[in-house]
């Protein structure tokens, strides 16, 4: 299979850093969502990443859905959150709040680049979203004393918040205050020191 996609992106890293848990072999095509749009077009019109191509030639496409996938190749005995129950929808929901944070964190990065008038309304909403969001992971990441968020085992929504902590630091200067937000700071260092985080890394580039 063919991953499409920066790593530079929370959601390419996040689903190549499945791939390297599960122990799943890929190939990786490290297109550009702006440089290289109608290369990504022939196999995702919308012109995003993450892409996966498989090897029948099946696309998947948004990072959720291409989890959902791997999570079914690895079997639940050894997939990244529980098949079933509470524990399974609370990964999904701070899944959902780290990658819904990441979408505000990519809007706000384009504001900055690629708009010459930027809306300071927008930008304000998109850092109180940020900050929130931010807020609510710290406490509840406090309440969990474990290795990991759900346990001794990491799960995606260890990957996710661990990617989008990365991806805010290196986008906004500031946004993530390492002395505000304490827990989620040891938790993105716990997870970066891990062997898969080191391999599946690349520096922020900005949009072009």
């Amino acid at each position: 299979m063919n991953l499409i996609g920066q790593y530079d992106s929370p959601f390419v890293r996040r689903v190549a850093l499945a791939l390297r848990f599960y122990g799943i072999p890929f190939e990786h095509t490290p297109w550009s969502t702006f440089g290289d749009a109608e290369k990504i077009a022939l196999y995702n019109p919308l012109m995003r990443v993450p892409t996966l191509v498989l090897d029948d030639g099946e696309v998947l496409i948004e990072s959720t859905a291409i989890l959902d996938y791997l999570d079914e190749l690895a079997g639940p005995s050894r997939a990244l959150i529980p098949d079933c129950g509470h524990v399974r929808r609370e990964v999904l929901h701070i899944c959902a709040l780290a990658t819904g944070l990441a979408d505000k964190g990519v809007s706000l990065l384009y504001e900055r680049v690629l708009r010459s008038e930027r809306s300071s309304r927008w930008i304000e909403r998109c850092r109180t979203q940020i900050a929130g969001v931010f807020d609510f992971l710290e406490e509840d990441r406090a309440q969990h004393k474990t290795q990991f968020w759900f346990g001794d085992q990491i799960t995606h929504a260890d990957i996710a918040a661990a990617c989008v902590i990365r991806f805010t630091r290196e986008a906004h200067e500031g946004l993530f205050d390492d002395n505000r937000y304490a827990t989620l700071a040891r938790h993105a260092e716990i997870c970066e020191a891990l062997q898969p985080f080191q391999d599946i890394v690349q520096p922020l580039a900005p949009p072009n």
